[in-house]
């Protein structure tokens, strides 16, 4: 399984008590599948992961797979501190009914993870998981960045079909290109170097701005496939300022607000992580509409 094109890390609605609010996530869903995103994925760093426990990332995983059609994806966030616990992480999943897993790196004990620690985390993980698995680096969040001779390595394993980079390191970036083995998709998380990432040999994206402007992201891959760099271009210069406000600036609350902005139901992020103050708030829309104007009134 190759995987290529344009998926958004949905992230996870909660009521006002902090529980989930599955009925949000229900129509919220409905929502995304009526996109053109190639997939969804769920328990990502945008969805709270770390915040949520294994029976509810199950009972999210359930929930959204009779709701996402043949022929997109369905993918779940399954890292763990241990390689244990990652393994049973990712066959819950599978069993729920996840189509691959996405496993962040281990980083709490970062002075001790060296390329050989990696290499044997996930190639354990990707014998015992019964669906693909992706590697998933991210160090601005976790403090520890994956060696490229580990991913190198992990590229040939027949289980383990990419990886997302999260960062805007375009010289990261360009090594795991190379690094890669034939059929092992690369996918970037960072929105504002999306354009420069397609030029460089990425398959796609995992971004946050794909959950709140689907079609510009899939334009910007489809423009680049095309040839029509300059439209590409242009889109991405233009969409950059909102994806800037809903990530590095803002965070999850940002993208919930944005989400809420569109008819979404954002609902609060859960604590500790806390609401952004209005003025934010009209910030992130007032980019939104703007985006919406300069792309024509297509819809996001």
């Amino acid at each position: 399984m190759k995987f290529t094109g344009v998926f958004a890390p949905i992230p996870t609605p909660f009521d006002d008590d902090g529980a989930l609010d599955l009925d949000a996530w229900r129509s919220n869903l409905d929502r995304w599948v009526g996109t053109g995103l190639h997939g969804l994925v769920v328990l990502g760093s945008n969805g709270e992961a770390p915040l949520i426990d294994d029976d509810e990332s199950e009972q999210l995983i359930a929930t959204a797979r009779p709701r996402i059609p043949a022929g997109r994806l369905l993918i779940a966030g399954t890292g763990r501190q241990s390689t244990k616990c990652a393994i049973d992480a990712s066959r819950r999943a599978a069993d729920a009914g996840a189509d691959a897993v996405l496993v962040r790196t281990p980083s709490y004990f970062k002075g001790q993870l060296t390329t050989s620690s990696f290499i044997r985390h996930y190639s354990a993980v990707a014998d015992a998981c019964p669906v693909p698995v992706l590697l998933y680096n991210f160090s601005g969040l976790t403090g520890v960045t994956l060696p490229v001779a580990a991913v190198a390595a992990l590229s040939s394993h027949e289980n383990i079909a990419g990886i997302k980079e999260s960062g805007p390191d375009m010289s990261y970036v360009g090594e795991l290109i190379r690094a890669a083995g034939d059929g092992f998709g690369v996918l970037v998380g960072s929105a504002p170097t999306f354009f420069s990432s397609l030029l460089l040999g990425a398959d796609g994206g995992i971004m946050a701005l794909a959950c709140v402007a689907p079609d510009a992201c899939l334009r910007i891959y489809e423009l680049v496939r095309a040839g029509r760099l300059d439209e590409a271009r242009a889109l991405q210069r233009q969409v950059s300022p909102l994806a800037k406000l809903i990530t590095s600036v803002h965070g999850i609350p940002g993208l919930k607000a944005a989400l809420t902005h569109l008819g979404y139901i954002g609902g609060p992020a859960r604590p500790p992580l806390q609401p952004i103050a209005g003025d934010a708030v009209a910030q992130i829309a007032h980019e939104m509409d703007l985006l919406a104007e300069i792309t024509c009134g297509v819809p996001v």
